[in-house]
């Protein structure tokens, strides 16, 4: 399923409510794993906003490693403030959030 990108009003309103999120998957030296995936895609069927803490290498390998976690869970990244990332993906059956248009 290929989402349409956000625009920069929709990134706008998801940073101001991710701002009170606390990281809900963490994902340190044990890296990616089937485990993490699998709750990865859980709390973002349950929240479609939520907070990713990736504590492992450097920049560069950050970097890598969030864009694999939206490629593969079909998430948008809205903002990435050191090892923190913010993701984003609807929930087509039960949509929680209202993004503006």
């Amino acid at each position: 399923m290929e989402m349409s990108s956000l625009t920069e009003k929709q990134k706008h309103h998801l940073r101001g409510l991710g701002h009170k999120l606390k990281p809900v998957v963490m994902i340190g030296n044990a890296g990616y794993t089937p485990a993490i995936r699998n709750e990865l895609e859980l709390s973002l069927n349950r929240h479609e906003l939520l907070k990713v803490r990736v504590s492992i290498g450097d920049r560069e390998a950050r970097n890598a490693l969030i864009e694999q976690l939206c490629t593969e869970t079909a998430a948008q990244l809205v903002q990435r403030v050191g090892n923190i990332a913010l993701l984003y993906r609807r929930n087509p059956e039960k949509p929680r959030l209202v993004l503006p248009k």
